[in-house]
């Protein structure tokens, strides 16, 4: 399976529009509503760039980042967070080591495809 990316977040009008900005760069892109959805797709076998949000119902983006952690499923893949900017939580400090890059809510299409291009080339 070629390298690309995954869309994990709970609006699915943010996962249609930065689905829609990647396919029109010839960038492969899959959604997933929830963080359950994503450790399915990577445990089917998922590998490229995650583009994580933290808000979710359900598991949110760190507890998401905790599951792919401790289930071995962190190898061949890329986490990025695309998320409004949040408070910081010293509590999660030990997870950022798993996050490559953060894209903040609103963001610039031109940043976003730039980020996951340079970190696709790597996989």
């Amino acid at each position: 399976m070629p390298a690309q990316v995954l869309i994990v977040d709970d609006e699915i009008s943010l996962r249609e529009l930065v689905k829609r900005i990647l396919t029109a760069e010839g960038i492969s892109a899959m959604t997933c509503s929830s963080g359950h959805a994503c450790l399915d797709a990577l445990r089917d076998g998922f590998r490229g760039v995650i583009l994580m949000d933290v808000r979710m119902p359900g598991l949110s983006g760190w507890e998401t980042i905790q599951a792919i952690v401790d289930r071995n499923l962190l190898a061949g893949n890329v986490i990025i967070m695309l998320t409004a900017l949040e408070p910081e939580d010293p509590a999660l400090d030990y997870l950022k080591q798993y996050v490559l890059n953060y894209i903040t809510k609103p963001f610039d299409p031109q940043e976003l495809i730039a980020a996951v291009r340079t970190y696709l080339a790597y996989l």
